[in-house]
């Protein structure tokens, strides 16, 4: 696929207006919500903190919640392309193909396992742990029997084991209520209440990822060609993809472990793109960073004022969005 911006100083144009475009909305997200804040305040928040309520608001809530936004947006915007190249399926994304369920799936049995003693570095633990666990069942009943993936076939089982991991996930908060404030916490996908702390321990296994995918850009340029093409042109095909599996399952597993489950964005975010720049992944990728940051922080922050004075979670916000999406793409497909 080519977008319409081909030449390369129109893409680089493209990406700066995008980054522009971002930075702008995460200044609104920090400065707008419930309570109104102005520049002046979030400078003197950081220059001059007096411990008011205005301050913490912005350097313990505001800040946190915008730059968390940001990175898992970044993130599942980027899983989702690679795992759309891998599959060479469309509809392909960590939500879609239920990794975000099995990633809660693994830190509700750790929350009824060990209660309040599990710790965040130990949820992002059993994130990754579930996410990996769950991308490998889907694609091992998508590829059985078969040489090469079937799109519907991956979907299908992915919807299939979304759903087996969500009714697992209600059964055990039923039989444990102990567990059921701790597990809705995560459960609602929602960057509200994050800190800070919760970014910092994020933070390297998410920085992995997303390296890990910009240096496999090439090589999945190569991927899209199909298995005998890369093994032609000297790809190592069964490593390129566990390298990205795990920039995956990296990238999903930390972001479910900062917010929760939030849908759709690793799907609708990859089409964007490519509808801008085409399917080159040099490109590709760093346009779904850029716009995946965008789309979370943006629903953030319009989810504080569909039911001012309360907040709509980020991931109801991204539903709305990816659901009738997703029809879209399927019907497209299937009339291709």
């Amino acid at each position: 696929m080519r977008g319409w911006l081909l030449s390369r100083t129109g893409r680089l144009a493209g990406i700066g207006a995008g980054i522009l475009l971002l930075l702008g909305c995460m200044l609104a997200s920090v400065l707008w919500g419930l309570q109104q804040f102005g520049l002046r305040d979030l400078w003197l928040a950081y220059t001059e903190f007096d411990g008011s309520n205005e301050h913490l608001i912005l350097t313990h809530t505001r800040v946190p919640r915008t730059l968390i936004a940001a990175a898992i947006g970044a993130g599942l915007a980027v899983a989702g392309a690679i795992m759309q190249a891998l599959t060479r399926n469309p509809l392909a994304s960590p939500s879609v193909f239920g990794i975000n369920s099995g990633a809660v799936l693994f830190i509700v049995v750790g929350l009824v396992w060990f209660g309040s003693s599990l710790t965040m570095d130990g949820m992002i633990v059993l994130a990754l742990i579930g996410a990996a666990a769950t991308a490998l069942f889907v694609y091992a009943i998508g590829m059985q029997g078969r040489s090469q993936s079937d799109p519907v076939r991956l979907t299908l089982a992915g919807a299939c084991v979304a759903a087996f991991a969500s009714s697992v996930t209600s059964g055990l908060m039923l039989i444990n209520q102990s567990s059921l404030e701790s597990a809705l916490f995560w459960m609602i996908g929602s960057v509200s209440g994050r800190t800070m702390d919760h970014l910092l321990i994020v933070l390297p296994y998410w920085s992995v990822g997303l390296i890990l995918s910009f240096l496999l850009s090439r090589s999945l340029n190569i991927l899209t060609l199909g298995d005998e093409s890369a093994k032609g042109l000297g790809q190592r095909i069964v490593l390129i993809r566990l390298i990205c599996t795990v920039a995956v399952v990296l990238l999903a597993g930390s972001a479910v472990s900062a917010a929760g489950p939030i849908a759709f964005i690793g799907l609708v975010i990859p089409h964007l793109c490519r509808y801008i720049v085409g399917g080159d992944h040099r490109w590709l990728l760093p346009y779904c960073a850029v716009f995946g940051a965008l789309l979370l922080v943006a629903a953030d922050l319009l989810s504080r004022f569909v039911l001012m004075p309360k907040e709509v979670p980020v991931g109801v916000a991204t539903a709305l969005i990816g659901v009738p999406f997703l029809i879209h793409v399927a019907r497209r497909k299937s009339h291709g």
